[in-house]
């Protein structure tokens, strides 16, 4: 999007999935849905690239299901419109439609609101190229089915009627699945399960009213995951249906439904009796046809709860008549870490494990789901940490992992460039930080960048608030703050440095020298996930002894880290392992959790502030690079510093503050390497608590950002006074974030200031400098603001705009980079072109 000669497009999205089962939908359009906290995320599986954020919902995202999903691949293939729902925790769905020959999308309708509580699951089948009924449950119990018509031209709207309400016993269902029955009479069956344990089959037409038809009991725990197949045809005639199940009982159920009129005298058949023959069931009456109902088979072989189940999506066979088979094929996902796909031998019929992917873990939480691709040769599983796993069928049943996007899976607080600006790195209250950079070996295969995770430096045991690269020269080092009183510092292992080597898209910044005295390979975690270990160059070559002779050790159960230099992009398990980095300092003043760091530009000092209701709490630490020696303790503020920043030339610090007021200190520096400090000014800068400050990169004027909607404009004259410049026009949210950047040296004083709000929306404003008309000595520079450029929300955040952060701009370079974050769990970055 362009406005004013400024145009800004997205360049990477990272985000982590919610934690929910029933989360992840892969379309038949090759794309996969997810929710991340209050957004909609789309993928794309071929790029292991976040596309967009669908902005809408005001609680977390639950559920999502395409329309067609992959199971009606075979169906899809001339659609140029494929549309989503998605259900949220207030239990409000939306349906939202992509335009496949542009790629964008749009929110087609609001579901009228039919569920009191949560939405759980929403699973919907194409009953003719038209026309899609889905059916949708809740926690509150509630089962709403839907009719949905698909316009028939590009101009056209949606029709939606809801064609069944009703309520299942007492206990809220979790699993929804729809089919329709073989024997053309246009009957549609409804499957749900939840936490009664019992599978719950209801009957109905295409125009609504579903009956009760039977139950099916036989799983001890509750039912997570149901699925129909299509019908599978024996000898030319499809007259039977499967539907399998799983549940937290660890089992996995498939039932088959027969038409009775196929099943001569009733079940007795000339075929021989084997293992698979059936276990009769209830038999399910539907209008004129009724169905024999058998357990064709219980599946055993996961180690804990089994949270999906999904039959392999149909193979086309003949284009024309529009005639596809329905692969013998489940997958299976669980909490054990692992997926299974299942198929039946070819003699005796019996139902086997084929394939199993993941690894039986027992320090980390398993998949919540899996899901199969349209054409059958990728499977995606999801899991407790917010992350992606992919397998590839690359032939011979050999599946191999594939890269996928990752990201955080709860409020990302803080994000910065390193100094270069080669990669960014964020902190969340998930407990990590992580580093994302532009891969270049995939640049030069594609126009732009394509950005992926290359690190996971801290894996810690506390939600972290704060990071700040240190800016001075030699290797990377950071220091993160979390809801801990301590300040951690950490420094690049030689692993990272090589990866960023091959990563890099720039010669890298590191010279030979610089990673050949680095001795330190990588870093074990801890046991409760504090401290990092270093492990060293030279002791890699040595065989560790880690069994008990050193007593602490053999409590441990965390296997050891390989540090890795990585070739591509890594995959979650390398991420979360053995990309960490070494601890090296602790930094130990403050009496509350940290809250915010800054970094001064010439790497020598770092300044902490902690959460305080008192002013002596609520002081602000200075800390010298490198001894780590507590070199000054701030005084100024009663409540807690909310913002730091060092002016460009570093001869002031500005401090914000839930008290409302701003401080300025002015830091001096003495040839001996003395630091000494005075406070230049406080000042009530706002009517609420102040989120955010950033000072222009040429001179001493800032911006300050608060609660009260409003951005002001302030100028330090004389190195001794602070005075207003101006107030922006007032926004629509609270201002959260503010990062000012400059706009070139030819006009020294331009500057654009990025300004992110509570609501999740960006806005880039140009701030020009004006001298007064008359040539008088004091007169005053004023300054002139513009609203440049709103972000498109398709690419905005849905939640607070936690901090915003400007790549340093080389020389000459028309390109600017902009880096955000938020409270919707994503890491954003911005291309934002001046002309």
């Amino acid at each position: 999007m362009s406005s004013g000669g400024v145009e800004v497009k997205r360049v990477f999205i990272g985000a982590g999935c919610n934690r929910i089962v029933n989360n992840v939908s892969w379309g038949a359009c090759g794309l996969v849905s997810f929710g991340a906290q209050n957004a909609v995320a789309i993928y794309c599986p071929k790029s292991a690239q976040i596309l967009t954020t669908l902005p809408g919902h005001k609680a977390v995202v639950n559920c999502t299901h395409w329309l067609p999903s992959s199971k009606f691949a075979f169906k899809a293939k001339q659609f140029e419109q494929h549309y989503l729902l998605s259900g949220d925790a207030d239990g409000a769905i939306i349906l939202w439609e992509l335009s496949l020959t542009d790629g964008k999308w749009r929110h087609v309708l609001q579901v009228p609101q039919s569920h009191k509580k949560g939405v759980t699951c929403i699973n919907g089948i194409m009953v003719s190229q038209t026309e899609v009924m889905f059916a949708s449950t809740a926690s509150d119990g509630t089962v709403c089915v839907w009719e949905l018509i698909f316009p028939m031209t590009k101009e056209g709207d949606c029709k939606l009627s809801c064609l069944e309400s009703f309520t299942v016993g007492t206990k809220s269902m979790v699993a929804l699945s729809l089919a329709e029955l073989p024997g053309n009479n246009g009957q549609i069956v409804l499957a749900m399960g939840g936490l009664d344990n019992k599978i719950h089959l209801y009957c109905g037409g295409r125009t609504g009213k579903f009956v009760h038809a039977c139950e099916l009991k036989g799983h001890t725990d509750w039912i997570r995951s149901l699925d129909f197949s299509l019908p599978i045809g024996t000898d030319g005639e499809s007259n039977s249906i499967f539907l399998v199940s799983s549940s937290q009982d660890k089992g996995i159920r498939i039932w088959k439904m027969a038409l009775r009129s196929s099943m001569s005298n009733g079940h007795a058949r000339t075929e021989e009796i084997s293992l698979s023959s059936y276990i009769e069931g209830p038999v399910l009456v539907a209008g004129s046809s009724s169905f024999q109902i058998s357990l064709e088979s219980l599946l055993i072989g996961h180690e804990d709860w089994v949270y999906s189940v999904e039959w392999q999506p149909p193979v086309v066979v003949s284009m024309e008549g529009g005639s596809y088979d329905q692969p013998q094929s489940i997958l299976s996902a669980s909490m054990d870490k692992t997926m299974m796909i299942w198929q039946p031998e070819k003699t005796s019929g019996i139902w086997m494990n084929v394939v199993t992917v993941g690894e039986l873990s027992h320090c980390a939480l398993g998949f919540y789901g899996g899901h199969w691709s349209p054409n059958g040769d990728s499977i995606l599983a999801h899991g407790y940490g917010g992350s992606f796993h992919l397998w590839k069928n690359v032939g011979n049943d050999n599946w191999l992992p594939q890269k996928v996007p990752s990201g955080h899976f709860a409020p990302v607080t803080d994000v910065a460039w390193d100094r270069f600006g080669g990669y960014i790195l964020s902190v969340s209250h998930d407990q990590t930080t992580r580093i994302y950079a532009p891969w270049k070996i995939e640049a030069s295969l594609q126009d732009g960048e394509y950005w992926h995770e290359i690190a996971r430096p801290q894996v810690h045991g506390h939600d972290i608030n704060c990071v700040t690269i240190v800016q001075s020269k030699g290797n990377h080092r950071f220091v993160s703050g979390a809801e801990e009183k301590v300040g951690r510092v950490f420094e690049a292992p030689l692993s990272f440095l090589k990866t960023l080597n091959n990563a890099s898209l720039q010669k890298s910044c590191f010279s030979d020298d610089v990673q050949s005295d680095v001795q330190i390979l990588g870093a074990n975690m801890s046991a409760l996930g504090l401290s990092q270990k270093p492990i060293y160059v030279q002791a890699v070559h040595e065989t560790p002894e880690r069994n008990g002779i050193d007593g602490l050790d053999s409590l441990e159960t965390i296997p050891d880290a390989v540090p890795t230099v990585l070739t591509e992009p890594p995959i979650e398990d390398q991420l979360s392992w053995h990309t960490l980095w070494p601890e090296s300092h602790k930094l130990y003043g403050h009496g509350n959790e940290i809250f915010s760091l800054c970094c001064d530009h010439r790497g020598e000092l770092v300044a902490s502030s902690c959460k305080a209701q008192s002013a002596a709490v609520a002081e602000i630490w200075l800390w010298l690079v490198g001894s780590w020696k507590a070199v000054g303790r701030l005084q100024s503020h009663s409540l807690t510093v909310t913002q730091m920043e060092f002016s460009h030339d570093d001869n002031f610090l500005l401090t914000v503050s839930r008290d409302r007021h701003f401080s300025i200190f002015r830091i001096t520096r003495t040839g001996t390497g003395e630091i000494s400090y005075s406070l230049l000014t406080r000042q009530e800068g706002h009517k609420r608590i102040i989120w955010s400050c950033s000072w222009n990169p040429h001179g001493h004027q800032f911006a300050t950002g608060s609660r009260d909607k409003t951005v002001k404009i302030w100028a330090v004259e004389n190195e001794s006074t602070v005075r207003q410049l101006l107030t922006l026009p007032q926004f629509h949210s609270s201002v959260t974030a503010l990062s000012w950047a400059c706009l070139g040296d030819q006009r020294r004083n331009d500057g654009l200031l990025a300004i992110g709000m509570e609501s999740g929306l960006i806005e880039l404003w140009s701030l020009s400098q004006k001298k007064a008309e008359d040539d008088m000595r004091n007169a005053a520079p004023s300054v002139a603001a513009a609203l440049v450029v709103r972000i498109d929300p398709f690419i905005c955040h849905v939640s607070s705009v936690n901090r915003l952060a400007w790549r340093k701009k080389r020389e000459n370079e028309k390109r600017m980079q902009l880096a955000s974050c938020g409270a919707d769990n994503c890491v954003r970055v911005f291309d934002v072109t001046v002309d």
